[in-house]
């Protein structure tokens, strides 16, 4: 069984053909620029690698239709029919409250991807794009979606419920959704197969640190609570987002220093967190040579406020579930920068959180445990891999119809 995962954003597409008999990657890439002058496309795949090549592709379906057709090229394709993909997965951001798991795409998932629109103006649109790409090119592949959000939809009432006015709720739907959720399931799982323990029986902590981050407490399998909220620019400082901040800051930034509402969400969303902090760089591999080589003050500075907003979260969460019996880390960051980590993690020995600090320099592609002797709980870094958490969720919706 051969399964095509989309990952559809306003003007790109990633995409990897997945065979789900040994869940190996048969061939991947990315479309990017969609509907600009000049568009690009990578495509790798075992006997053939496209870097970059400019191309003129209009839309979405012209996209798809030139990946279908790399997939079938004569030469260096990886298969023989486009009838050999038995169903396409998409990562599909927001589903409000409807979804609370994985879901075979219908008109009606369709509609409800419409409504939720204004709750993800510049996700939902994109992700409805590429299910209509699917449409026209592959019209009789089944379509299946995972939503980022489904995974939090268990989080109770107490969790999600901002303490503003309920009418906000009742009418609006105001409300914690998180995000990020597809990683925090996927490393969650893979924790608890690596220990060779039943998830049920688990109270696990997952820290997803890329660009974007988010940390979230899961409960015998199940979210209870997640830091980002209506939208992902609540919780963790990220690279260019804010996080968590006093509500009045962008009231006082419109009125008292005469911002517009748009300035201040472009500053908030794309000239905060690691950028406006250091005055450097969101990229963390260029902060971390200038804290580790350079020692630079200003990223030395808004390294520590990045870690140590992880740090309080953490803490929080292993509250919330009255202990922890894993913490993970995850993302392109949680994976490959010790010295977050160890900063993260340097004063939670009062929870029973010790990091051994030589297998923290350790670095490979693999689960790794990198948890001292002494430590209560045990601390791993899990690779993340979304695409196949969608493949797998779409090979469990086609087996089960």
């Amino acid at each position: 069984m051969k399964i095509l995962v989309l990952n559809c954003g306003s003007s790109s597409i990633k995409f990897q053909l997945l065979n789900m008999i040994d869940e190996s990657v048969l061939a991947e890439g990315i479309i990017e620029k969609i509907g600009e002058a000049s568009s690009l496309f990578t495509y790798k795949s075992e006997p053939f690698t496209k870097k970059k090549s400019k191309e003129i592709i209009e839309d979405h379906a012209k996209g798809l239709q030139m990946i279908i057709d790399t997939l079938l090229h004569k030469e260096h394709g990886i298969i023989k029919d486009a009838a050999e993909i038995a169903a396409v997965g998409h990562r599909l951001v927001h589903g409000g409250e409807y979804f609370t798991t994985s879901v075979v795409i219908t008109k009606e998932v369709e509609e409800v991807l419409e409504k939720c629109c204004v709750l993800a103006p510049l996700h939902n649109p994109a992700n409805i794009k590429g299910i209509e790409a699917v449409h026209k090119n592959l019209p009789e592949t089944v379509q299946c979606g995972c939503f980022d959000t489904a995974f939090h939809q268990t989080i109770p009432a107490k969790a999600y419920l901002y303490p503003l006015s309920l009418d906000l709720y009742n009418k609006y739907k105001i409300r914690k959704y998180g995000f990020h959720g597809t990683s925090h399931q996927y490393v969650s799982l893979k924790a608890a197969e690596y220990v060779q323990k039943d998830i049920s029986d688990l109270k696990i902590i997952t820290c997803h640190i890329g660009n974007g981050a988010s940390v979230t407490a899961i409960d015998g399998g199940k979210s209870i609570d997640t830091s980002m909220g209506f939208t992902p620019l609540e919780g963790l400082m990220m690279g260019t987002r804010c996080g968590d901040l006093d509500p009045a800051i962008p009231i006082y930034m419109n009125k008292t220093l005469g911002m517009s509402i748009d300035e201040i969400d472009n500053i908030l969303n794309k000239k905060s967190g690691m950028l406006g902090l250091s005055q450097i760089s969101n990229d963390m591999r260029e902060i971390e040579d200038e804290v580790l080589k350079n020692k630079n003050s200003l990223a030395i500075q808004a390294l520590s406020v990045y870690a140590y907003r992880i740090t309080k979260y953490i803490g929080a969460y292993f509250a919330s579930l009255n202990g922890c019996d894993l913490l993970v880390f995850t993302g392109g960051v949680g994976e490959k920068m010790p010295i977050l980590r160890q900063m993260v993690l340097e004063n939670l020995d009062a929870l029973g959180i010790v990091l051994d600090l030589e297998k923290n320099q350790i670095f490979n592609d693999e689960i790794l445990d990198l948890s001292a002797p002494t430590s209560k709980v045990k601390i791993l870094k899990v690779p993340t891999n979304e695409e196949l958490m969608i493949a797998l969720e779409t090979k469990r919706l086609i087996s089960e119809n």
